[in-house]
C-alpha cells in the first residue's frame, strides 16, 4: 500500500465531478490522423487508441512523427481536463509495438518454442521501450489463453497448450513491458474460446478446469507486475465475462488482490446487449459491466451510455468512483501525471535500433523447430550450386498478418528480407537460387541440388479453422466489423493446391525441404513421409528469413521445441499431452490417438544424452540432478524437461504436466551437471472440496527431451505435507 499515492488519488477524486469520473472510464479511437483529426478528437476521454496505429495509410510515419502526434494529443487533453488528467495512449504489442514500423519480433507461438523465458523477457523489454519511446503507455498484451484446441484462429497469438510454459512466457513478457512504464494487459480473461476452437463462444468449462488450466497464467502475469487485464467476449458459467462478478471481483480482486484496472475487449460491453442478449439496452450493459468489476469501456466514447445508466439509477456513483480510482491510481503510479511527454529525437534513435533488430534475429533463431531430418540438413554450401524455391510465401517477409502492422497498411522494414532474399544473401555468387511457380516443378526441380517449399496460410483473429490441412484453393481473408478490423485488413490469397505441389516436388527431387510458415498446427499426414526435412518456422518475424537461411545451411543449430501438440488430423482434436486418465481409452477404431509430433519435441543437428540422474528431497520439495552431454559433433542446445505425473490423489490428476525445464547450451562433447527444481507448488492441487494445497498423493517425476521421450523416472509420495521417496512405487490408495 502506497499511502502517498492513495492520498493523491483520493484528493483528486474528491475534487472531480461525476462527469469527470465517468470520462476516466471511457476511451476513443479514430481510424485516421489526417485532416480534421483535431476537430474530431474529443480531448476529455480517459484512454485513446494511439494515433500512431493509423498514421501510415498514405505514407509511413517516422517514430518522431508518431511521438509528436501523441505529445500534441497529450497536451490538448491535459489542457482540456479541469484537473489536468493525462489520458492513456494504448495499442497492441503481441510481438512488437504495433503503433507503426517498430521492430517486428516472432509471433508469440514462435517465442514459446524457444522455451527461454529470459529471452522472451528481453523481447518484452525491447517492445516496452519502443512503446514508451513514442508515448504508448498501455498495451493489450500478452495473450495468455491456454490452447487446448488448435482450431482456434488465435492460437498464433498464444504461448501454446501448456500451463507452466504459458505462465512463464506471459510473466516474462509482462515484466519486460512493465519495467519500461508500459502497462501490460494480459488477455482474454478468462476462457476465450469454446468447443471446436470457436472464438469467443460460450464456455462450458468447469470451475475445476478453469482454475487448473486457464486462470494460472493470468495470476502469474499479475504477480509479475501487470496492472491491467482485458475481459473476454465469451460467457462463462452462464454470465458474459465482461459482466461476470465471480471473475472480475470475487476471484480477480477478492482472492488475488489485483489492484489494477479491467478493460473491455472492443465493443464487448455493447455485446452484452447485442450479441449475448444479456442486457436489455446499452446503458443496462454499461451498468452491469461496471457494477461487476469492469473499469474501462473500449473502443469508442461511451460517456453518454454510462451517464444515462447513472441517471436512471442502474449504475451507482460508488461503482463509478471505484472504477475511476483504479484507473487514476495506475496512471499516477506509472508517472503519467509527472512525465507525460516523450522526446521525438530519442524515439527515432531507439525504434528498430541495431540492438533490437539483432534481438529479433536471436528470437527467430530460437523459435524455429526442426521436425524432420533424414540427414539432408544442414545443406552444405560447397555442394549446393543450384537451389529451387517454390511457394508464394518465399517472397514475403515472414511476419504473418496477425497484429503485424499498422492499420490498413503493411509492415515495412527496409532491411527485413524475404526468405528468397535471405537465401541469395547467404549463398552469394556461389549458387543459383531460382524462384518459380509450381507449374515449373517438373522442369526445374530435377535440375536442382535441393528444393525448398514455403507454405502459405492466413491465421489469426477471425480465422478459426475446421480443416487443419494447408489451403488448396484461392481464399481471401474477409474484412470484419469486429475487433479484427484494427488488426489488419490484408488480403492474402492461396494460388495453388499446396499439398499436391509438395507431392509433385518430392517426386521430382528427393532433396526436398518443406518450410512451414504458419501460426498453428498443420495436418501433414498426406505428405509428411515424402520430404526429407521439415522445418516449423511459424511466423518468425522481420529477421526470420535470415534465421531460416542460417539454419538451412548449418550456421545456426536449431534448438526450439514444440509448445503445442501437432495432431495427425482434425478428427483427433482436442488433443493435448496433459490429459487426465480415461475410463476406457483415447483412440478411435481407425486412429491410435497418438499425435504426429508431441509437445516438447524438436530435433537438432547434434545429439544429447541424459545420465547419472539423482533425486534429492529438500525444503522446497524434490529436485532432479543429471548429467547432460552433447554426444554429437556440433555445438547445440537441448531443452531438458521435467514432468510430474500424479496418481492416487483425492481427485483425478493429469497423467503428466511440465513442471520445470531448462535450455542448456553445450559444446560438442561437453557435459554439464543440471538440476531441475519444480518446487512444492508442482505437487499441489485442488482437492474434491476445491481447496488448493499440498494434499496427499503419489507422484512420478519424468525427465527427458519431450513429453513422449522421458527415459528417467523417480517416484515420490506426499503424506501430511511431507515428501518421501517412494522406492517401492506402491500402487495403493494414498490414504494408507
Amino acid at each position: 500500500m502506497n499511502e502517498t499515492l492513495d492520498a493523491r488519488v483520493d484528493a483528486l477524486l474528491r475534487a472531480m465531478t461525476l462527469d469527470e469520473k465517468i470520462r476516466q472510464l471511457t476511451g476513443d479511437m479514430l481510424f485516421d490522423a489526417d485532416e480534421g483529426y483535431d476537430e474530431r478528437r474529443n480531448p476529455l476521454c480517459g484512454s485513446y487508441r494511439n494515433p500512431g496505429h493509423f498514421m501510415h495509410q498514405k505514407k509511413t510515419a517516422s517514430p518522431a512523427a508518431v511521438t509528436a502526434r501523441i505529445n500534441k494529443d497529450m497536451e490538448i487533453s491535459i489542457a482540456a481536463q479541469p484537473h489536468g488528467i493525462p489520458p492513456l495512449e494504448n495499442g497492441e504489442a503481441l510481438h512488437g509495438a504495433q503503433w507503426g514500423m517498430a521492430t517486428n519480433f516472432p509471433q508469440p507461438i514462435s517465442l514459446a518454442s524457444s522455451f527461454d523465458p529470459l529471452l522472451v523477457g528481453r523481447v518484452g523489454d525491447a517492445i516496452g521501450k519502443e512503446c514508451n519511446a513514442v508515448g504508448v503507455r498501455q498495451v493489450f498484451s500478452p495473450v495468455v489463453n491456454v490452447v487446448r484446441d488448435c482450431r482456434w484462429g488465435r492460437t498464433v497469438e498464444t504461448y501454446g497448450e501448456d500451463v507452466k510454459l504459458t505462465c512463464d512466457m506471459g510473466a516474462a513478457m509482462c515484466r519486460g513491458l512493465q519495467q519500461n512504464g508500459v502497462i501490460a494487459t494480459p488477455k482474454h480473461f478468462a476462457d476465450n474460446y469454446a468447443a471446436g476452437g470457436r472464438d469467443s463462444n460460450y464456455s462450458d468449462t468447469s470451475e475445476r478446469t478453469l482454475r487448473e488450466v486457464f486462470l494460472p497464467p493470468f495470476r502469474a502475469c499479475f504477480t509479475s507486475g501487470a496492472q491491467s487485464v482485458m475481459a473476454a467476449y465469451n460467457s462463462w458459467d452462464g454470465v458474459p465475462c465482461m459482466a461476470n462478478r465471480r471473475l472480475l471481483t470475487d476471484i480477480l480482486r477478492g482472492e488475488w488482490g489485483f489492484s489494477g484496472f479491467v478493460v473491455s475487449d472492443y465493443w464487448g460491453v455493447e455485446g452484452l446487449h447485442h450479441t449475448h442478449q444479456f442486457a436489455q439496452s446499452e446503458p443496462h450493459a454499461m451498468a452491469q459491466a461496471i457494477e461487476a468489476g469492469l473499469d474501462v469501456v473500449l473502443p469508442f466514447d461511451s460517456f453518454d451510455k454510462i451517464k444515462t445508466a447513472a441517471e436512471q439509477g442502474l449504475l451507482s456513483e460508488k461503482a463509478i468512483d471505484r472504477a475511476a480510482r483504479r484507473v487514476l491510481r495506475v496512471k499516477l503510479e506509472n508517472g503519467l501525471f509527472d512525465d507525460p511527454y516523450r522526446d521525438e529525437t530519442a524515439a527515432d534513435a531507439l525504434v528498430r535500433c541495431d540492438a533490437h533488430r539483432l534481438l529479433a534475429l536471436e528470437a527467430a533463431r530460437a523459435g524455429i523447430v526442426l521436425l524432420k531430418n533424414d540427414g539432408l540438413l544442414p545443406l552444405q554450401k560447397e555442394k549446393v550450386k543450384r537451389i529451387g524455391v517454390f511457394g508464394q510465401s518465399a517472397d514475403l517477409i515472414p511476419i504473418g498478418t496477425n497484429y503485424a502492422g499498422p492499420y490498413n497498411a503493411p509492415w515495412q522494414g527496409g532491411d527485413a528480407p524475404t526468405p528468397l532474399q535471405a537465401l541469395r544473401a547467404c549463398l552469394g555468387t556461389g549458387a543459383a537460387v531460382i524462384f518459380a511457380d509450381s507449374d515449373k516443378i517438373e522442369t526445374l526441380a530435377p535440375q536442382c541440388d535441393a528444393v525448398l517449399y514455403f507454405t502459405t496460410i492466413v491465421e489469426g483473429e477471425g480465422s478459426d479453422r475446421s480443416d487443419l490441412r494447408l489451403p488448396s484453393i484461392t481464399r481471401h481473408r474477409a474484412e470484419t466489423a469486429q475487433g479484427g478490423l484494427i488488426v489488419d485488413r490484408a488480403q492474402q490469397s492461396v494460388r495453388e493446391d499446396q499439398e499436391a505441389a509438395i507431392a509433385r516436388l518430392c517426386k521430382a527431387n528427393r532433396n526436398t525441404v518443406v518450410v512451414l510458415l504458419n501460426g498453428a498446427p498443420i495436418d501433414m499426414t498426406a505428405w509428411i513421409a515424402s520430404p526429407r526435412a521439415v522445418l516449423e518456422a511459424w511466423y518468425p518475424g522481420e529477421q526470420g528469413a535470415k534465421a531460416l537461411a542460417e539454419i538451412l545451411f548449418g550456421e545456426t543449430n536449431p534448438s526450439a521445441k514444440l509448445p503445442i501438440t501437432i495432431p495427425k488430423h482434425a478428427g483427433q482434436l482436442p488433443l493435448f499431452y496433459a490429459r487426465k486418465p480415461s475410463g476406457r481409452g483415447y483412440a478411435y477404431c481407425d486412429d491410435d490417438g497418438k499425435p504426429l509430433y508431441p509437445f516438447g519435441f524438436g530435433l537438432s543437428y547434434t545429439t544429447f544424452a541424459f545420465s547419472n540422474a539423482a533425486l534429492t528431497l529438500g525444503d522446497d520439495g524434490p529436485a532432479v540432478s543429471f548429467d547432460l552431454t552433447n554426444t554429437g559433433e556440433r555445438d547445440g542446445a537441448e531443452v531438458a524437461q521435467l514432468y510430474v505425473g500424479s496418481r492416487y490423489c483425492s481427485v483425478v490428476r493429469p497423467q503428466k504436466e511440465l513442471k520445470a525445464y531448462e535450455k542448456v547450451f553445450l559444446r560438442a562433447g561437453e557435459t554439464k551437471r543440471v538440476t531441475l527444481r519444480p518446487g512444492r507448488d508442482a505437487f499441489c492441487y485442488y482437492d474434491a472440496q476445491m481447496q488448493y494445497g499440498l494434499h496427499d498423493g503419489c507422484h512420478t517425476l519424468l525427465l527427458g527431451a519431450s513429453s513422449e521421450n522421458l527415459p528417467v523416472k523417480f517416484d515420490v509420495r506426499v503424506r501430511d505435507g511431507r515428501f518421501t521417496v517412494d522406492t517401492a512405487n506402491e500402487e495403493t490408495d494414498a490414504s494408507k
